[in-house]
């Protein structure tokens, strides 16, 4: 077995009117992601760095936003999809290490709750799961609130 590690990133635009989906749960707020999928940056971020690690491509290529099929698609499905392809790959997750960047709301009254959704979606300890979260200093389209972003770094052991 080698260690491996995977680095992932995903931004979506943000709106009035639309739900917003971090780590797998709703987080009440006026603004929400907008993107193919139901959005959810932290979810795509965790999926793009697992297939990295596993040298499998990235999530684009696996759920493209092209395909009616994942139109709208709750983000935890797509999760689940790459942990079933890590476990084809006999891939096993080390942790997961996340930073979401959002100027409102603050979220850490949620992580409890995204990591208990992203554990067992996972199948992996909610104590190998650690989600951060920092504002923009109002910089950037982070800082504007026109945007979200999430970046995620994960550990696997895969087979040689």
């Amino acid at each position: 077995m080698s260690f491996r590690v995977g680095f992932g990133f995903d931004v979506h635009r943000l709106s009035e009117g639309v739900d917003l989906w971090l780590g797998g749960i709703k987080v009440p707020h006026a603004k929400g992601s907008v993107g193919h999928s139901d959005a959810d940056v932290l979810i795509h971020a965790i999926c793009d760095a697992l297939l990295g690690a596993a040298n499998l491509g990235d999530i684009g290529l696996h759920f493209p936003d092209t395909s009616q099929e994942f139109k709208g698609i709750d983000s935890k499905i797509l999760l689940a999809r790459v942990m079933d392809l890590m476990r084809k790959n006999r891939c096993r997750v080390g942790n997961v290490d996340v930073t979401l960047c959002l100027e409102k709301p603050k979220i850490s009254p949620c992580i409890p709750d995204m990591k208990k959704a992203l554990a067992s979606v996972m199948n992996i300890g909610e104590d190998d799961i650690s989600i951060k979260a920092t504002t923009n200093e109002k910089l950037g389209y982070v800082g504007r609130e026109e945007g979200v972003a999430a970046y995620a770094v994960v550990l696997i052991e895969k087979p040689r």
